[in-house]
């Protein structure tokens, strides 16, 4: 095999990869900024290279050989091994640059991760970040992740994950709302509050408390429901009910006194609670640019560091839970 027929290789295999991971050229084309038509182009031009038949093209459906999966699995290898070749040289000056894409949920990426952008970017002037925002379930290798924050007591499994922090339920209503309604003293007293949830399934209403001695569910009611979480503090600021939130939507609002904590004895359960962590593909060679930005998050969100701002805010409460 000659020069060119190896350039030729190493030019068009990383196009067959991306056009088979995304199981189409138009999705491929869409997220390598080419043509559908041109990415199809190279994907024969390969075939030929070889001599082999690679895809099997139907109207709708891209199916690989039995030789293609075969030159497909090596193909990938030769681009994992090419990547680490690419980290060792950005090892040898230990200078993080390039993009971090990374994902996290919605309230945690746009109230935490999101505000601590600004000081990494000019810390690491030559370090893009990507963010995605979603509340969707995502995967690391479909979703071409550097790292994935997520909320959880149960890290993916064969991905390596380093804890940042944890997240609880807060339960959460304004000194003037508690003035004119009163304070609950007990879960089964918010059954004559008005309260604000979620509202996107029927359990959304459905709050579950423990306390050292006892369990208790209780049926919440209230005229307003709201599927964003700012948008349910600002319900709250507004003398709307009683509302649960994660403690650190409520933190800011709590040391100012804008709202107090209601059965603080009680622990909630429910969705949007836990650990905090960040996790990516195992590699003997981490990017300076991902081990950067992995270090500066767990700089700035310790442990418990929400839970400890929840506890030590000043409410300025006029009810007393005593």
């Amino acid at each position: 095999m000659g020069t060119n027929t190896t350039n030729l290789l190493l030019t068009d295999m990383p196009v067959f990869v991306r056009v088979v991971e995304n199981g189409s050229f138009t999705a491929a084309a869409r997220q390598m900024g080419m043509t559908p038509s041109a990415l199809s182009r190279q994907v024969k031009r390969l075939e030929e290279t070889l001599n082999t038949q690679l895809l099997e093209r139907t109207t709708r459906n891209l199916r690989l050989t039995e030789v293609g999966a075969q030159i497909f699995e090596r193909s990938q290898s030769i681009l994992d091994v090419s990547n680490e070749i690419l980290v060792l040289a950005e090892l040898a000056h230990d200078v993080p640059k390039g993009t971090v894409r990374v994902s996290a949920p919605k309230a945690l990426g746009k109230q935490v991760i999101h505000p601590l952008i600004p000081e990494f970017l000019e810390r690491y002037p030559e370090v893009n970040i990507q963010l995605v925002i979603s509340d969707q379930k995502l995967d690391v290798v479909a979703d071409k992740l550097d790292l994935m924050i997520h909320i959880t007591n149960k890290p993916v499994e064969g991905l390596v994950a380093r804890a940042l922090t944890s997240v609880s339920q807060v339960l959460v209503a304004t000194p003037a709302y508690l003035e004119s309604n009163g304070l609950p003293a007990h879960p089964k007293d918010l059954s004559d509050h008005s309260c604000l949830f979620l509202g996107e399934t029927p359990f959304d209403s459905v709050w579950e408390f423990h306390s050292a001695d006892e369990d208790h569910t209780v049926n919440v009611t209230g005229r307003y429901s709201v599927n964003h979480t700012e948008a349910r503090l600002d319900a709250v600021l507004n003398n709307m009910g009683i509302a649960c939130l994660p403690d650190f939507v409520v933190a800011d609002a709590l040391a100012a006194g804008q709202v107090q904590k209601i059965l603080s004895q009680w622990e909630l359960s429910g969705a949007y609670q836990g650990r905090v962590f960040v996790q990516y593909l195992y590699s003997k060679y981490l990017p300076p640019k991902t081990r950067a930005f992995i270090n500066f998050l767990r700089g700035h969100l310790e442990p418990d560091v929400f839970r400890n701002q929840a506890n030590t805010a000043n409410t300025g409460s006029l009810i007393s839970e005593n």
